[in-house]
């Protein structure tokens, strides 16, 4: 009887679909009838998608399907090809700041979740100081700022530090909280260049089993932060799905169609994609769907044939072998000895449990020898506040 009742209570919170945004399309898509899309794909589908230049969802099914995985190195190829004459022989290197690992969410696969009883760490300024000192010292240029959500690292809180870090990095990027779009206005007006907002999964059902608590568990307001930060102006959205909670393959579908969506609508905009698989962490779970490593590459392969302009990310919780032989498939940029516990470069707080276990911390100089090896110059900077719209 409670349990219905806490449902109740759960499904009260959920905000409206909005007409217009990526939650209207949700709301009238079968989840069973993207899943049958990719399952059905034939041989003769894969070969039709591999001839065309321009590839619309459907392609990109295919190119996801079973029906393809004969053809990956033909797709690889072509994936590394593309990237090549679109963004040159590069790969930029960023750095995940982690502000804070407090959080007011119940989320079951994360480190931070609330229910953990774990040393909560927020950073203020002059420990924020020395994790800027030390990850300048490695190199960076770009920064990604990483926290726990609640309220109590807020707007106020990332107004206070934003201006504090922005001056040190030439691109600053996010990944916190969904706001409001004169939230975002404001940051962008104080440095802010780019906001990541990973929506876990795409089924509603499979994302309120995992978020039991907190604002996270509003599926319609986190589904929507994008259309938020595209009406903002924003520099550059990222969009990524966390592969294990449900099918990888319908997933990434209704990935897909979120970004043309998103594409149509704040053109002026940049896009990005990532392809975190679940990680370890304390009180984690299960993957219900697992991908393998060349499912992977062929998902991997499939985003850029579909969008040969998309930039596309990867972290440090791959192996450091598949990071080694994924340089040259289609990515963009990639994390470096990266940190994912507050304090964690200038280690003051080493007892502040991490987000995920990380599983290539090589040095920063290790990964920059391995990109080279692969014939990719490493580029700290590609991006200046002077170009950004306003």
């Amino acid at each position: 009887m409670m349990e219905e009742a806490s449902q109740k209570i759960r499904m009260l919170e959920q905000s409206p679909a909005v007409k217009g945004q990526f939650s209207h399309f949700v709301d009238s898509t079968d989840w069973q009838a993207v899943t049958q899309s990719h399952q059905e794909k034939t041989e003769q589908d894969v070969l039709s998608a591999l001839s065309k230049s321009k590839l619309d969802v459907t392609d990109f099914a295919a190119l996801i399907s079973p029906a393809a995985e004969p053809y990956l190195l033909e797709m690889v190829a072509k994936s590394e090809r593309l990237t090549l004459q679109r963004f040159g022989n590069t790969v930029s290197l960023f750095a995940p700041l982690y502000l804070s690992n407090t959080c007011a969410n119940e989320c079951t696969y994360c480190g931070f979740s609330m229910s953990n009883a774990i040393k909560r760490l927020t950073l203020n300024e002059s420990q924020i100081e020395k994790e800027v000192v030390a990850i300048k010292s490695k190199g960076f240029d770009h920064i990604l700022l990483v926290t726990g959500e609640t309220n109590r690292v807020s707007m106020p809180y990332f107004e206070r530090m934003i201006p504090l870090i922005k001056p040190h990095f030439s691109q600053l990027s996010m990944e916190v909280q969904p706001l409001e779009v004169r939230d975002y206005k404001q940051l962008q007006n104080i440095g802010l260049d780019g906001v990541l907002v990973y929506q876990e999964t795409y089924r509603r059902t499979t994302y309120l089993e995992h978020h039991l608590r907190g604002n996270k568990s509003n599926f319609n307001y986190r589904l929507d932060a994008p259309d938020r930060i595209g009406q903002a102006g924003i520099h550059k959205i990222g969009l990524g799905v966390l592969l294990g909670l449900e099918d990888w393959r319908t997933d990434s579908v209704m990935m897909a169609h979120h970004l043309r969506h998103l594409q149509k609508r704040y053109w002026r905009s940049r896009f990005s994609v990532a392809f975190p698989r679940i990680r370890p962490c304390e009180g984690g779970i299960v993957p219900k769907s697992v991908i393998s490593d060349r499912q992977l590459v062929q998902l991997i392969a499939a985003w850029r044939l579909f969008d040969r302009d998309l930039e596309m990310s990867l972290s440090t919780r791959e192996s450091p072998e598949f990071r080694h032989h994924a340089v040259r498939m289609g990515f963009t940029t990639m994390s470096a000895e990266s940190k994912t516990q507050p304090g964690g470069y200038a280690e003051d707080a080493q007892e502040a449990l991490e987000q995920f276990e990380i599983s290539d911390e090589r040095p920063v100089a290790d990964i920059m020898a391995m990109i080279r090896k692969q014939g990719r110059d490493v580029v700290w900077k590609d991006w200046d506040p002077a170009l950004s719209h306003r």
